[in-house]
């Protein structure tokens, strides 16, 4: 079955974008041909990459809050028209099977984004759970391009494109609409690059418009592209965990260190129950960063050792093209998992980091 393309495929082609699968029946950008060079412009000055092939699913009617709330471990009933959660839908075991950013758009109106790779996973698992429910789920995906804009730019350059909302004034995890180049727009002040940055929600039959107003404006500013394997660079370099490859439906939120968005004081949701017993009996490993001493990335599932025996293994080893050395995301024994701690990977000596590598403190968030 042909893999399907994004409306900013034949763009993005057109720019040098090396396209591959993503998950969830897509191909996407992996790289414009120079991962480090995408990396740190999007560090510098601002990037634009192509999210489109992760899942929208619109939950609306009288009773879409109570069905968020059963499918996630946050609590959507706090949340505002305007505003969005990062959170995680588990398994009845506690596994997690996807984290997601869930965006509340009336009293009785959610969008949930998936990750790319869970997109179908996702929707199935709410239609199922809104049977017998006045909440409406529809998938989305086609219908929205989105485009993220990242970078200490971001602003600047998305502000005189977009005047009927003051992007100043956006905070991290709300959103506004504005118009750009005439197409309303969603902003989400959202993303997985550690930078200032913005989410776009794009009707699909305008993207074109959108993402040439974006370049035509970009280049005073430093705009450019990046792709897949710049995101998870990026990412690698703040500690933000990915799923599907720091954790899985094998692992909970305590695994991974994102415990801390499970709301148990809201009452019912899937996997509360075994998510209290891991809560209340702890787990034996901890999700970690790694600094590495030699010139390599560790392939994936590499051993993580200390005093002489595996204490845990890796899960994803680049360049941390920002920070010039060579870092690692690993599973290891909760022990050992002490910042600073001294552990080896492939025989050479690496440091145990429990904040993330570049910018700590997140103040570029806070731009």
């Amino acid at each position: 079955m042909p893999l399907r393309r994004t409306p900013f495929h034949a763009l993005a082609s057109a720019m040098g974008a090396q396209m591959g699968p993503v998950g969830g029946g897509f191909l996407n950008a992996l790289t414009y041909g120079d991962v480090a060079s995408e990396h740190l412009n999007t560090r510098a000055r601002v990037g634009v990459q192509d999210l489109s092939t992760m899942g929208k699913i619109d939950i609306k009617g009288p009773e879409a809050e109570a069905l968020v709330n059963h499918l996630i471990v946050n609590d959507a009933a706090r949340m505002v028209p305007g505003q969005a959660h990062y959170a995680s839908v588990c398994a009845p075991d506690g596994g997690i099977m996807d984290d997601l950013t869930v965006f509340r758009l009336g009293s009785e109106h959610f969008l949930i984004v998936s990750g790319s790779r869970n997109r179908l996973k996702i929707r199935d698992w709410a239609m199922h759970n809104a049977t017998g429910r006045r909440a409406y789920v529809t998938d989305i995906t086609a219908a929205l391009a989105f485009p993220t804009i990242q970078g200490p730019n971001s602003r600047a350059l998305l502000q005189g494109l977009i005047e009927d909302a003051d992007l100043t004034a956006l905070k991290r995890w709300t959103f506004a609409h504005g118009h750009l180049d005439g197409t309303r727009v969603m902003i989400s002040r959202t993303g997985v690059t550690g930078e200032l940055g913005f989410e776009l929600f794009v009707p699909s039959d305008e993207a074109a418009g959108v993402w040439n107003a974006l370049f035509h404006a970009g280049g005073a500013h430093g705009l450019r592209p990046y792709g897949v394997k710049a995101m998870f660079t990026l990412g690698l370099e703040k500690l933000y965990p990915a799923h599907g490859i720091d954790m899985d439906e094998s692992l909970t939120p305590f695994h991974v260190g994102t415990d801390a968005f499970i709301k148990f004081d809201k009452g019912d949701f899937i996997g509360r129950e075994a998510l209290l017993r891991a809560r209340d009996g702890g787990v034996k490993t901890a999700w970690v960063g790694l600094k590495l001493t030699g010139d390599s990335p560790a392939p994936d599932l590499t051993p993580v050792m200390a005093q002489g025996h595996q204490i845990g293994h890796v899960t994803y080893s680049d360049h941390g093209h920002s920070v010039g050395a060579v870092l690692a995301s690993a599973h290891i024994q909760k022990e050992f998992a002490i910042e600073g701690a001294e552990v080896s990977v492939l025989g050479q000596p690496a440091t145990v980091a429990r904040k993330a590598f570049f910018d700590p403190d997140g103040l570029r968030l806070r731009a």
